[in-house]
């Protein structure tokens, strides 16, 4: 496909490839002092937050309710993101769950790890699939944002934080390249990762029908939200993490909020299905797993010998046959290296030993059960003579 100037989003090329350059000169002319350095640590938390409590989990998914003093304080962060407005950004969200990995999915993961990571701004979006955003379109400040967003941008991305390192300690430059600039390479990049990283990287811990996926490392770089595969299970859960040692602090903050009255109703989904999910996947695993190992013959698929065909074969043959269960075992390759000698196999020859084997003599353990599939040679037809049936001893 050829791609032409009019294919490119040239303002999201200009955000996107502009701002690494600016902040690069920043580092190369500008010496970071320490008040900044935290500073920058701090609004990069904040506006990184903004985006993952704030335009995921809140708006997104409404995987929780807030009062009005968090949409503005969460609003006021993501929009320091530089991430587009809650409307832009929720609606292209909504519609990757909606048609994940899909050519209607905006950052399809079958795309390629660039696509999904960069390459989807940078080209422009056709509008071919619709989802409801009723929510959005009804709420006065997201109707607001969504208006001035440009300015409001500008604003809490490069301004607020110049600002704030110039009158507070004066470093004004400083304040611009890294609290302002550089602050927003990493947090775009790294909210990038929810849509690239989380998708190429990791376990189907609850499903493989899609690409997301769960890994510590992209939880760490997107701020908890790298606990893909179980978001999209339960995309209205407030949280990405369930165990207590996975990182998510943006679990942490919605929680610590509501025990303040800032967040309220924090939707979790039923742990039972949860579970089901989990041991879903854990079966799909073993049976690949069984897939490599061998069972021996199956025993439907063996054929059928009667008590006396089994002794024939005995004598024509001089195979060591015994009678488990209703299985005929050739144990002729195992006589010399049986646990409990020799003997004992010697004498089940020909007989059925099925109480022996199941505890009248040994309890055996599972791994000989397991080994004695190998040795399966034929299905019994018909009983056996008492006399054949060793007793306990």
């Amino acid at each position: 496909m050829t791609i032409t100037a009019n294919d490119i989003d040239w303002k999201h090329v200009v955000i996107l490839f502009g701002t690494p350059l600016i902040a690069l000169y920043g580092f190369a002319t500008t010496p970071l002092q320490t008040p900044t350095f935290w500073w920058s640590v701090l609004y990069y938390f904040f506006t990184g937050l903004g985006i993952t409590a704030g335009y995921h989990r809140y708006w997104a998914h409404r995987s929780y309710d807030a009062t009005r003093i968090w949409q503005f304080i969460i609003l006021a962060a993501g929009t320091g993101a530089m991430e587009g407005s809650v409307k832009w950004w929720g609606r292209g969200h909504r519609i990757h769950h909606r048609f994940t990995d899909t050519d209607k999915d905006p950052y399809n993961a079958k795309r390629g790890f660039l696509w999904s990571h960069i390459g989807w701004m940078i080209m422009k979006q056709k509008k071919n699939a619709t989802v409801d955003i009723s929510d959005f379109n009804s709420d006065p400040w997201i109707r607001f944002q969504h208006k001035y967003y440009l300015y409001l941008a500008v604003f809490m991305a490069f301004i607020f934080p110049t600002l704030v390192a110039g009158l507070g300690w004066g470093d004004w430059v400083g304040g611009f390249f890294f609290a302002g600039v550089a602050r927003l390479v990493f947090v775009h990049h790294a909210t990038f990762c929810v849509n690239s990283l989380a998708h190429w990287l990791g376990d189907f811990t609850f499903d493989d029908k899609r690409t997301p996926k769960d890994h510590f490392l992209t939880a760490f770089v997107t701020l908890g939200e790298g606990y893909h595969n179980f978001h999209h299970e339960f995309p209205a859960d407030y949280r990405n993490a369930i165990q207590f040692y996975q990182y998510d602090p943006t679990k942490w903050v919605i929680w610590c909020a509501s025990l303040i009255g800032l967040t309220y109703n924090l939707k979790m989904f039923p742990h039972n299905e949860i579970e089901k999910g989990r041991l879903f996947m854990q079966e799909k695993k073993i049976a690949e797993a069984k897939k490599k190992l061998d069972y021996g013959v199956a025993v439907e698929e063996l054929p059928s010998l009667t008590f006396q065909e089994v002794k024939a074969k005995i004598a024509e043959t001089g195979k060591q046959l015994l009678i488990i269960s209703d299985v005929v075992y050739d144990v002729s390759k195992f006589m010399d290296d049986h646990p409990g000698g020799k003997g004992f196999l010697k004498a089940s020859v020909g007989r059925d030993v099925t109480v022996s084997f199941n505890g009248g003599v040994y309890d055996h353990a599972n791994a000989a059960r397991n080994l004695m599939q190998s040795m399966r040679y034929a299905r019994l037809e018909g009983a056996v003579p008492a006399n054949a049936v060793a007793k306990e001893d």
